[in-house]
């Protein structure tokens, strides 16, 4: 996610030219989104960080329902 901010942040300095980003060149800024785009299509997944949080949550969701079943039994 900081990787698309930053490139959002430099898409509005170098077109509103600020400072030195006036002088930066447009192809710094499609070669971050196109590292952006190989990270979120392909290096996340192979990574399996994709579904990570998704895992966490299933992991909460079994660890309440055992200590529920095992508070009914008292």
């Amino acid at each position: 996610m900081p990787l698309i901010i930053i490139i959002a942040l430099l898409v509005g300095l170098r077109y509103f030219e600020v400072w030195r980003f006036a002088e930066l060149s447009w192809w710094w800024i499609v070669g971050l989104m196109a590292v952006a785009f190989i990270w979120f299509e392909f290096i996340e997944k192979m990574l399996g960080l994709d579904k990570k949080k998704e895992h966490d949550v299933d992991e909460q969701r079994r660890k309440d329902r055992i200590k529920q079943a095992f508070n009914k039994r008292k």
